[in-house]
């Protein structure tokens, strides 16, 4: 028996297993499609929710802030096949709708762009993840309840997971609000992590 050649082979082996394992570890990753509440407007990246809980969970899956604030969905369409060809995630969460809602674009067309966002990602093999999106009061009964039932329609129809709106919570406190009375401060981030964690964890497949 030739010892050298059967260290070889089992070198071989070592090392295309552990490249295997390196492959599917970089596969997972969660690209987060949303707008200002989740780039961080008026403060840095890193203290916005979606790097504090990549850091929380020590990139187990990587969280890749794909966001842009002010982004509209159809915005985000626009942008989302230049960064699924970039990182190539396993799962993606929609946050967009906001600033159609504010614009008062009209809910049949933010249905239409959030559709097709859907289908581009399911299309890229990847898991569509979508979250409520609610506007507030003073937009009108009729219109504000046409545009929050887009988000539970296209989660039922595609068979996707629809999270709640973490604003909800962090309106109730005047103090994580920036002045402007629409976007969370700084000091609500970690809260806005520690929900987002509970929302995701069982989605993605991070271990407690």
């Amino acid at each position: 028996m030739n010892f050298k050649n059967v260290f070889r082979w089992h070198y071989l082996i070592l090392l295309l297993l552990a490249l295997t394992t390196l492959r599917v570890t970089a596969a997972d990753k969660l690209l987060v499609l949303g707008d200002s509440l989740s780039a961080g407007y008026r403060m840095s990246a890193s203290a916005a929710w979606p790097a504090l809980l990549n850091n929380k969970w020590q990139q187990s899956p990587v969280i890749i802030n794909g966001s842009i604030s002010g982004d509209t969905a159809a915005q985000g369409l626009a942008r989302l096949p230049a960064l699924l060809k970039q990182h190539q995630p396993r799962w993606v969460l929609i946050e967009l709708g906001g600033n159609d809602g504010l614009r008062g674009f009209p809910p049949a067309q933010l249905e239409q762009q959030l559709r097709q966002i859907i289908l581009q990602v399911k299309k890229a093999n990847a898991q569509p993840l979508l979250m409520q999106i609610r506007l507030p009061a003073n937009y009108g009964r009729r219109y504000t309840e046409a545009f929050s039932e887009v988000y539970p329609k296209l989660a039922k129809e595609f068979s996707v997971p629809l999270l709640p709106f973490f604003m909800e919570q962090v309106y109730l406190k005047p103090q994580w609000m920036q002045q402007d009375g629409i976007h969370p401060n700084p000091d609500a981030q970690p809260f806005i992590a520690d929900l987002m964690e509970k929302a995701l964890a069982p989605l993605v497949n991070h271990e407690q």
